[in-house]
C-alpha cells in the first residue's frame, strides 16, 4: 500500500425504516444474515426495492445492504452538487476500497463480525435527478469503448452478523475461480 492509499475502512452507517431516497445517519447498523440492515426498509429476503417488488415480490433479494465509495461524493462535490454520506441511500459509506473494481461474490468483512457478498452493481434510477438535477449524469460515465459504467455504488446480502460503525476497518476476500465483473442488480 502506498503512502497516499487510505486503509479500507467503513466512513459512515446509515439506515431508514421508510421506503425514502436518503438514509440516516447512525452511531452503529446491526446485519442480519439472509436480511440485511436491522430496521432498514429493504431487509428481508425477498425484494423490497418497490421498482421490484412491482415485477415480482418473490425474487430473491440481492440488494438488502448498499455500498458506496466515499470517493464518489469527493469527485461529485467537486463538480459542485451538494451530497453527503447517506443522500444517496446507501447503508455503508466506505473509504479506501475500489467497490466498482470488485467481482461478484467478492466478500467484505466489516468490523469485528459482519460480512457481505457482493451481488452487483446499484442501477442508478431518475430519484437521483430528483434529488438533485444533473446528479444522474455525474453518476454515470462512458468507458473508452462506450460501455455504461455505473458509479453509484453496489449490492450486496449478509453472510455472517454483525455491527458495523463508522472507523471498522474492512477486508476484502475475492471469490474463488473465475472472477465475474459487477453487473447490475
Amino acid at each position: 500500500m502506498s503512502a497516499r492509499a487510505e486503509a479500507p475502512r467503513v466512513l459512515a452507517v446509515h439506515r431508514s425504516s421508510s421506503h425514502s431516497f436518503s438514509k440516516f445517519a447512525e452511531e452503529a447498523i446491526s446485519l442480519l444474515p439472509g436480511l440485511g440492515v436491522q430496521g432498514d426498509a429493504h431487509a428481508g429476503t425477498t425484494v423490497k426495492h418497490r421498482s421490484r417488488v412491482a415485477q415480482d415480490a418473490s425474487q430473491p433479494n440481492l440488494r438488502q445492504v448498499h455500498l458506496l465509495h466515499a470517493e464518489l461524493f469527493d469527485e461529485v462535490m467537486a463538480a459542485g452538487f451538494a451530497v453527503w454520506p447517506g443522500d444517496l441511500g446507501e447503508n455503508i459509506t466506505t473509504r479506501g476500497v475500489d467497490l466498482l473494481g470488485l467481482a461478484t461474490g467478492t466478500r467484505l468483512y466489516l468490523g469485528a463480525a459482519a460480512v457481505v457478498e457482493l451481488t452487483g452493481l446499484r442501477n442508478p434510477c431518475s430519484q437521483i435527478d430528483r434529488f438533485e438535477r444533473g446528479l444522474m449524469a455525474a453518476v454515470l460515465a462512458r468507458d473508452p469503448q462506450g460501455r455504461l459504467i455505473r458509479k453509484s455504488g453496489v449490492m450486496a446480502v449478509v453472510v455472517a452478523a454483525g455491527e458495523v460503525q463508522a472507523g471498522d476497518p474492512i477486508r476484502i476476500e475475492p471469490p474463488a475461480g473465475d472472477l465475474r465483473q459487477l453487473a447490475p442488480v
